[in-house]
């Protein structure tokens, strides 16, 4: 019976282990790559034909490599943070706020000397200890509107007395 209730209870175990060992993976690759930039890194922590699933376009390993290299460009100074780790099967959430300021041009972006704060949510499949997909989105609208490039938030005022809150 003891055995019984052991064996039971073995895939549960295994599968906890394999996701606080995937959780860990995403952490690391978000404080050693995303956030300190130690691209070298990208090697261990990714699979070689990882993808990024974009809206529109996937992006290779290189090509988000290099995205995630004009962002440093961009905020040298930038520090992402992971605020949640959640791990389902072989699936890593991450909430993470990233904070910078923009002195340098990088992704399209002017250096503009402002501070940047946003928030943003990813989605790795890990397989095999290797970050093999990935889905991401992140405030794209409000970094932008800090950045002093687009105008945020007109008629906010102006309205505040016509938008009514649900009773």
């Amino acid at each position: 019976i003891v055995c019984a209730c052991l064996s039971l209870g073995a895939p549960a175990l295994l599968a906890s282990y394999l996701q606080e060992q995937n959780k860990a993976i995403a952490k690391r690759a978000f404080e050693e790559i995303l956030s300190q930039g130690h691209f070298e890194l990208a090697e261990q922590l990714y699979a070689k034909d990882f993808v990024n699933h974009g809206l529109r376009l996937n992006a290779t390993l290189e090509q988000d490599q290099a995205a995630l290299k004009g962002w440093h460009q961009a905020f040298p100074d930038v520090v992402i943070t992971t605020e949640k780790l959640i791990a389902e099967g072989d699936l890593v959430t991450v909430y993470w706020i990233a904070r910078g300021t923009n002195t340098g041009k990088g992704n399209g972006l002017p250096a503009t000397g402002k501070k940047v704060e946003l928030a943003g949510i990813t989605i790795w499949r890990v397989v095999d200890g290797k970050i093999k997909e990935e889905w991401s989105a992140f405030d794209q609208l409000s970094m932008l509107q800090q950045l002093g490039l687009i105008k945020g938030n007109e008629g906010i005022n102006e309205n505040k007395d016509k938008i009514h809150a649900p009773n």
